[in-house]
C-alpha cells in the first residue's frame, strides 16, 4: 500500500526516481510522464520557485482559506420572478460523506495534507460566429443555443482571476499545486479558439472575435426573433421572458481581453469538442471548409430541428452525413459571413503542439503534460506526479470515431493498468473528461480502425483492482455529481463530477487530500466561482462587467438546468474512505 507521508516533509524527485520514469515514457508507446519540477528538475526558475516557496508555507503550518469560495457566499437571485438579478447568497456548507468509511472524531486534529489542486472543466470558449454551429436547432430545442455564448473568454479570465487571489486551500490551508482542465477547452474545435484557451491559461491578449473585425456576424446581430438580440429594441424570444438590451453588447463581448495567466502550473485534458466538430462528429473535409467558408445557417423550420435534434442524441451519425445534406439543402438560406482560415479544425498534433509551445509555457510545466513522446506515438494521455507520495493520470475519453459519448482504447486501457501497477506505492487521482456513466461509445476509432475500445464499466472495473486508486475527476455533464464506487473486494474510491463553466452554476472545484492518521484517508471538494462580483451593472462593458453579466445570463438562460449544481452532497464535501 502507498506509504504516507505529509507535504511538511516532501522530498525531492532523486535520480533513480528520475530514470524510472524515463523508463515509463518508453514502456508506454511514447506517453510523457511529466514530473513534478522540483529542485534541480525543475523545469525553469519559476516552478523552482513555487516548489520552494510551498515549501516554506508548509512548515509554517498554514490558516485555512475560505475567502473566496462558496463556503463564504454564492450568487443567488434577488427577486423571484422574470429576468432575476443576481446577488450575494448564502455560502454552501461541507457535507461529511460516510459511505465508504467511517469518519472517526479527533481526525481534524490529526490530520496531514497530501496534495491540493483545482479542477477547470467544459469552459467550452467559444467563436460564436464560427459557420459551423447549431444554433439553429433552436427553434426545435430552447437548449440549443445559449444567450451568453460571446462572453466566455472573459468569464474564464474571470475564473482564472479567482485561482489567483487565493492564498491557500480551504480545509489545510496548504498551497495549491496546480490546475488542471478536464476537457471541453474549446467548442468548435478551432484554431483560434485554442489559442483563446492557450493564453487564458498561461497569460496575454486575446480578442475573442473573427471574420470582419469591423462587424458582428452572427445569430445576435440577425434580427432573427428565435436569439436574444441585446442591441435592438427587438422583441425576441428572449425579451419576452426579460432579457434586457444591452447597448454595445456586442463590439464590448468582440474586443479585446486580457488574461494574467495562472500563477500555478497547469494541465491539460481532452474533451469531445475539443477534437470533434460540434462535439460529436467525426470531421472531414466538409466540415473543415464549410467550418473557414462564407456561408451560415441560421434558422431552420422547427420540426425539422426537432428531428435532427433526435438524431444527434441517439448518435446515429457519427461522421455527420445527415449534417452535410441539411447544410446543402438549406444552402439557399444561408447569410453570408467574412471566411476566416483561422476558424479552421485543429488536429490532435496541432493540440500537443500548442501545449509544447514556448509562447504559452506559463507557469509550466513544459507541455502542461503532454511531451514531445505523445506527438511521437499520437497519444494524448499521461501521468505526472502530483506530490511525493501522489500520481495523476489524465486520460483521453474521446472516441475519434464521432459521438458525444467517449471511451478509450485498448491500448491506453493497458497503459493505464501498467501505470497504476508501477506506481503501486503511491497513491493515484485519475482525470478524463468524460465519466463513467458516459463512456458508453465503443466506435471504432478512424486512425486504429482495428483496435477495440472500452466503457466506463471496464475502466470502473480497472481502477477498483488497484487499491491506490482514490479517486476519479471528470465532467462532461455539465452536472455537479460525487459518487462513491466499492469493487467486490471492498476497495473503494469516489468520482468527482464537477458542472461546467459555461452553464449555470459556472464552478470550478478545489480538491484536498489528506491523512486523517486513523486508517482514513479525506478528500475535501470546495467548489469556486469566478472573480467577478455577484451584483451585475448592465452599463459596465469592462472585462470585468460582462464575466459578472456572463454569470446572470447563464441563469437566466431559457431552459437552463438549475438542477445542475447538485444535491448538498455533491458540492463542498468531505469525502472519507479506508486506506488501502
Amino acid at each position: 500500500m502507498p506509504r504516507t507521508r505529509s507535504v511538511a516533509t516532501t522530498t525531492a524527485l532523486n535520480r533513480r526516481n528520475l530514470l524510472a520514469a524515463a523508463g515509463a515514457v518508453s514502456l508506454t508507446a511514447g506517453l510523457g510522464l511529466a514530473l513534478r519540477p522540483e529542485d534541480g528538475h525543475a523545469a525553469d526558475g519559476t516552478a523552482a520557485s513555487v516548489v520552494a516557496d510551498a515549501r516554506q508555507a508548509r512548515a509554517a503550518s498554514p490558516a485555512p482559506y475560505t475567502k473566496g469560495t462558496t463556503l463564504a457566499t454564492t450568487a443567488a437571485p434577488r427577486n423571484s420572478t422574470g429576468y432575476r438579478r443576481l446577488g450575494d447568497g448564502p455560502g454552501w456548507k461541507r457535507v461529511v460523506r460516510a459511505e465508504l468509511a467511517a469518519p472517526r472524531s479527533g481526525r481534524t486534529d490529526r490530520r496531514t495534507a497530501l496534495a491540493a489542486f483545482v479542477q477547470f472543466t467544459d469552459m467550452h470558449l467559444t467563436d460564436t460566429q464560427h459557420p459551423l454551429r447549431s444554433e439553429f436547432l433552436r427553434s426545435g430545442d430552447i437548449h440549443a443555443w445559449r444567450p451568453h455564448e460571446a462572453l466566455t473568454v472573459a468569464g474564464a479570465v474571470s475564473l482564472v482571476e479567482r485561482v489567483n487571489s487565493l492564498h491557500g486551500a480551504p480545509v489545510t490551508g496548504s498551497p495549491l499545486g496546480f490546475v488542471i482542465t478536464t476537457g471541453d477547452n474549446t467548442d468548435n474545435n478551432s484554431r483560434h479558439e485554442l489559442e483563446w484557451y492557450m493564453k487564458v491559461m498561461s497569460g496575454g491578449r486575446i480578442t475573442p472575435d473573427s471574420g470582419d473585425p469591423r462587424h458582428y456576424e452572427g445569430v445576435q446581430n440577425s434580427g432573427l426573433t428565435q436569439y436574444w438580440q441585446p442591441e435592438s429594441p427587438l422583441r425576441d424570444t428572449d425579451k419576452r421572458l426579460g432579457f434586457p438590451q444591452v447597448h454595445g453588447f456586442l463590439a464590448a463581448a468582440t474586443r479585446e481581453v486580457r488574461s494574467p495567466g495562472l500563477n500555478l502550473p497547469w494541465y491539460s485534458t481532452v474533451g469531445n469538442h475539443d477534437g470533434l466538430p460540434l462535439g460529436c462528429y467525426a470531421g472531414g473535409p466538409y466540415f473543415a471548409e464549410y467550418a473557414v467558408g462564407g456561408k451560415k445557417l441560421m434558422t431552420l423550420p422547427a420540426a425539422e430541428s426537432r428531428k435532427f435534434q433526435d438524431e444527434i442524441k441517439k448518435a446515429t451519425d457519427p461522421k455527420g452525413v445527415h449534417l452535410q445534406q441539411l447544410l446543402r439543402t438549406h444552402a439557399r438560406a444561408m447569410r453570408s459571413v467574412t471566411p476566416d482560415e483561422k476558424r479552421a479544425p485543429f488536429t490532435p498534433a496541432e493540440y500537443l503542439k500548442a501545449h509544447l509551445d514556448p509562447a504559452y509555457a506559463g507557469h509550466g510545466p513544459v507541455g502542461h503534460g503532454y511531451s514531445p513522446a505523445n506527438l511521437d506515438a499520437r497519444t494524448q494521455y499521461y501521468s505526472f506526479r502530483v506530490a511525493d507520495d501522489v500520481i495523476g493520470i489524465s486520460l483521453d475519453t474521446t472516441d475519434a470515431g464521432g459521438d458525444y459519448q467517449g471511451s478509450v482504447g485498448t491500448a491506453q486501457l493497458n497503459w493505464l493498468e501498467r501505470t497504476l501497477s508501477e506506481n503501486k506505492d503511491a497513491y493515484a487521482i485519475v482525470f478524463s473528461h468524460h465519466t463513467s456513466t458516459t463512456m458508453d461509445n465503443t466506435r471504432p476509432d478512424p486512425a486504429r480502425p482495428a483496435e477495440r475500445r472500452h466503457g466506463g464499466a471496464e475502466v470502473l472495473a480497472l481502477l477498483g483492482a488497484h487499491r491506490n486508486v482514490l479517486a476519479w475527476v471528470n465532467g462532461h455533464t455539465h452536472r455537479n455529481t460525487i459518487t462513491p464506487h466499492t469493487a467486490r473486494d471492498g476497495h473503494s474510491f469516489w468520482e468527482i463530477c464537477t458542472a461546467s463553466h459555461i452553464d449555470h452554476p459556472q464552478l470550478a472545484r478545489i480538491v484536498e487530500l489528506v491523512d486523517n492518521k486513523d486508517g482514513t484517508l479525506s478528500i475535501f471538494t470546495t467548489l469556486i466561482e469566478s472573480a467577478a462580483p455577484h451584483r451585475t451593472d448592465l452599463t459596465d462593458l469592462t472585462q470585468t462587467g460582462l464575466a459578472a453579466l456572463y454569470r446572470e445570463l447563464a441563469f437566466n438562460a431559457p431552459g437552463a438546468h438549475l438542477n445542475f449544481v447538485g444535491a448538498a452532497g455533491d458540492r463542498n464535501t468531505e469525502l472519507v474512505l479506508r486506506k488501502g
